[in-house]
C-alpha cells in the first residue's frame, strides 16, 4: 500500500484541479470524508438487499471482501469502497413481480457481474473515451434519475410511514445545508445532517435504545427511586 502525499496544503483545492489517487487532503478532512463515505454507502449495502428479498450480513461480507480484493488489484492507489448497486432493484423487482426465486435472483446479479466484467475489460483495451461516447452526460443523468424514481416506492412504503415530520425536516435541512454550506462542510453535507437527525431524534425521543424508544426507559432519579418517563 503506498503512502498518501498531501495535496497541496491539505485544506484548498482550486478550481479545476482533483485529489490525485496516490494523495489525500488534510487527516481531518480525509477522515470526515471517509466517514461521510461509510454512512452512505453502509446502508444502501445494508438496505438494498433487504429490498431485494437477499440476505443482507452476506451482502456486507461479500462487500468487504470485494474492497479488500479491489485494494489489493490497484495496490491501494484508489481508497474506494464497493457496496450494494441500486442499479439492481429495479430489475430484481421485476423478477421477483413474475414470481421469482432468490436463485433465479441471485442467478440474474451473477449474469450481469460477468457483463459488467466483459464491459470492464474492453474499456482497458478501447480506453475511458468510449464510455464518454456511448453513454454521454444526458444518459448517466437520466440513469441516475430512473434509479431514483424505483427507489422512490420503497421509501414512500417502508420509511416514510414510521415518522414523516422527522423525515421531511432532515431532508430539507440536507437540501439547505447542500446549498448554504460553503467549503468543505458542504462537501460533507450528508455527513452533517445525519448528525443532525440523530440529534432531532434523540430530543423527540425518537431514538432505539436495545430496540425500545428513549420514552421507555426507566429513569434513576437523584434519590435513587425509579420512575418512568411519559411518551
Amino acid at each position: 500500500m503506498p503512502i498518501w502525499t498531501l495535496h497541496g496544503d491539505g485544506k484548498n483545492i482550486k478550481p479545476g484541479e482533483v485529489v490525485a489517487p496516490g494523495e489525500r487532503l488534510s487527516w481531518g478532512r480525509t477522515i470526515g470524508l471517509g466517514s461521510q463515505h461509510v454512512v452512505s454507502m453502509f446502508g444502501a449495502t445494508f438496505v438494498f438487499p433487504i429490498i431485494m428479498g437477499l440476505n443482507p450480513q452476506l451482502a456486507v461480507m461479500m462487500s468487504g471482501f470485494c474492497t479488500l480484493f479491489f485494494l489489493l488489484v490497484v495496490k491501494g492507489r484508489i481508497p474506494s469502497y464497493l457496496g450494494t448497486s441500486a442499479a439492481f432493484v429495479g430489475g430484481i423487482a421485476a423478477i421477483r413481480a413474475q414470481g421469482g426465486t432468490s436463485a433465479e435472483v441471485t442467478g440474474a446479479i451473477l449474469v450481469s457481474g460477468l457483463v459488467l466484467a466483459a464491459i470492464g475489460i474492453a474499456i482497458h483495451f478501447l480506453g475511458g473515451r468510449v464510455v464518454f461516447k456511448v453513454l454521454p452526460p444526458v444518459v448517466t443523468g437520466a440513469v441516475v434519475m430512473l434509479i431514483g424514481f424505483n427507489l422512490a416506492p420503497v421509501v414512500a412504503g417502508l420509511y416514510w410511514p414510521q415518522d414523516q415530520w422527522v423525515a421531511l425536516i432532515v431532508m430539507v435541512a440536507l437540501i439547505v445545508m447542500s446549498v448554504a454550506l460553503r467549503g468543505f462542510l458542504g462537501r460533507i453535507a450528508i455527513l452533517v445532517a445525519l448528525v443532525f437527525g440523530y440529534i432531532f431524534s434523540w430530543v423527540l425521543d425518537r431514538v432505539s435504545v436495545c430496540g425500545e424508544s428513549r420514552a421507555s426507559q426507566p429513569v434513576t432519579s437523584r434519590a435513587g427511586r425509579r420512575r418512568d418517563v411519559l411518551a
